[in-house]
């Protein structure tokens, strides 16, 4: 990796690689009903707001899910192959997937069939028929607690901006132990990160061996959970750290810029700028 600019280094740029799945800023939503008629419904119901994206049974769309990492899921309960509990099980069970809100159709309406997808993780329980503004709010509704989740995430993974303690610490006094797929996964980013912070040799490959994700589906995770790009939630850890060091030791600020990745002064004062709003030196003092 260029340490004199990590936070431009194309090594963590998934937005040019893998499917055409960050073309646009609309969210991605996978359609998992093999009926054609309740296809053509929900996508009446949701083009406009959405990209879409189709699997026509339970198997297939467990695949598609683990593929593409999308934003939101609609599946049906009944389906071939694999129904839609087994794929809520499969999905809500696996790290590269397990943050994705689901919501599940079913012509049932008795409450065992609703208590059972819920036990099973369920965000939202739609009954058939429903109407277009049922379907729409739940959508929105579930993205909403999505971007509530990111500005969770994104204070509690890169530390206390005022005091400048060190990523981890305040995880510490806001989440004593995980507590979920998504703080394990945020943690073991987080981990490799640190311990690569002064690596020239830092690339995307090590943190995809690493997470045992691809560069794609690492992409989709970290965007979802903390509402920022891998590259930005990497520099924002460098910084981070770098600010800690400011504060913490008496090294220069040229030897803190080369331990958390920046070879060059300017660089890493430029990034401390946007990332803080003042310069390293005022930080100091």
């Amino acid at each position: 990796m260029n340490k004199s600019s990590p936070q431009n280094d194309s090594s963590f740029n998934t937005e040019e690689s893998g499917p055409a799945i960050h073309h646009s800023s609309l969210p991605t939503l996978l359609l998992i009903e093999d009926n054609p008629d309740v296809v053509e419904y929900l996508t009446a119901c949701l083009e406009d707001q959405y990209r879409l994206d189709y699997a026509y049974n339970g198997m297939a769309g467990i695949e598609k899910a683990l593929e593409t990492v999308p934003d939101l899921i609609v599946s049906d309960v009944m389906m071939p192959v694999k129904d839609g509990f087994e794929v809520l099980e499969t999905l809500k069970n696996d790290e590269r997937t397990s943050h994705i809100p689901i919501i599940m159709l079913t012509a049932k309406a008795d409450v065992e069939s609703r208590l059972s997808g819920l036990r099973r993780g369920a965000d939202a329980y739609l009954a058939k028929p429903f109407n277009q503004e049922e379907l729409t709010v739940t959508v929105d509704n579930l993205l909403e607690l999505r971007r509530m989740l990111q500005a969770r995430y994104s204070k509690l993974e890169i530390g206390n901006r005022e005091t400048g303690k060190h990523p981890g610490e305040d995880a510490a006094s806001l989440l004593p132990a995980p507590s979920s797929l998504e703080d394990v996964f945020l943690q073991k980013f987080r981990a490799v990160v640190e311990a690569n912070l002064s690596d020239p040799d830092f690339e995307m490959p090590h943190l995809e061996r690493a997470l045992a994700m691809s560069r794609s589906q690492i992409y989709r995770k970290v965007k979802a959970l903390t509402g920022k790009s891998p590259s930005l939630f990497i520099r924002s850890i460098r910084l981070h750290r770098g600010k800690h060091l400011l504060l913490t030791t008496d090294m220069t600020v040229s030897e803190i810029a080369y331990e958390v990745g920046y070879a060059a002064l300017n660089n890493f004062s430029d990034a401390f700028l946007e990332e803080f709003g003042e310069r390293p030196m005022k930080v100091r003092g």
